[in-house]
């Protein structure tokens, strides 16, 4: 069995997502890269296994409960345990619609996979992660999720208002905590923290690239710098934290 640390990165054919892979597999680790389209995960893999990277490619979306668990059954099958879940996976629907008449199956879109998927997927990986000596949870949120921030005037997201996707990361901020409490309590050796990337040049949320940058977006390598860190980190003595590059976000 490899000694190599197994990650899992949901959401990893673009965007963040595939930065993450690579910055992780150039640090040595066994990446899986969950697509919910395999055959653009295994384009996206190609030049990375070229390039000598450790990476592979697995069907998952994370909407869909009976995907993950034959992601689950394959990397049970290949590697028996999981350290590192980065649940990555996300979107946004709703445009920055007034939350007085915001549509609500948009909402409804923005949860089912924001929180019931990442809440579902971590659920059925946890026994694998059980599997190493010490596991970590990593789930990508946003500032845009935080109650403190959105009430303050000085803050950079007080003028921002996309409620759907806003509760979205609330909700998974408090599964954060709370799962991470759940494990510290019961002496689980598997620390769970949030990441806010800020806001990053991607095609998320139906923008180009380029548009983002020109809002002042910066790159997906300053965005998932915070998580590189965390996961590449030898040390797992922290849980229940919600940072970024800058230090510790209010919740």
């Amino acid at each position: 069995m490899t000694t190599k640390t197994i990650t899992l990165v949901t959401g990893a054919n673009r965007g963040m997502g595939l930065e993450i892979v690579k910055e992780l597999g150039a640090a040595g680790q066994t990446v899986i890269m969950g697509a919910r389209d395999l055959i653009k995960g295994q384009a996206a893999a190609k030049d990375l296994i070229t390039a000598g990277y450790d990476v592979e490619p697995v069907q998952l979306d994370i909407t869909d409960s009976e995907s993950i668990s034959n992601a689950v059954k394959f990397i049970n099958d290949e590697y028996g345990r999981l350290d590192i879940l980065i649940n990555n996976a996300g979107a946004s629907f709703d445009n920055f619609e007034a939350p007085s008449t915001i549509d609500m199956d948009k909402i409804r879109k923005e949860f089912e996979l924001n929180v019931f998927g990442t809440i579902d997927n971590t659920q059925q990986f946890i026994p694998l992660l059980k599997n190493s000596k010490q596991a970590k949870i990593i789930n990508i949120s946003s500032m845009m999720g935080s109650l403190t921030n959105a009430l303050d005037p000085k803050s950079s997201v007080y003028n921002f208002s996309s409620m759907g996707y806003q509760a979205t990361k609330s909700a998974v901020n408090m599964f954060t905590i709370q799962l991470a409490k759940e494990f510290k309590n019961n002496n689980v050796p598997i620390t769970v923290n949030a990441i806010d990337p800020g806001l990053v040049a991607t095609e998320f949320g139906g923008t180009s690239a380029e548009s983002s940058a020109d809002m002042g977006a910066h790159t997906v390598e300053i965005g998932v710098a915070r998580t590189i860190e965390l996961a590449t980190s030898p040390d797992n003595n922290i849980t229940a934290t919600f940072s970024n590059l800058d230090g510790e976000v209010k919740w």
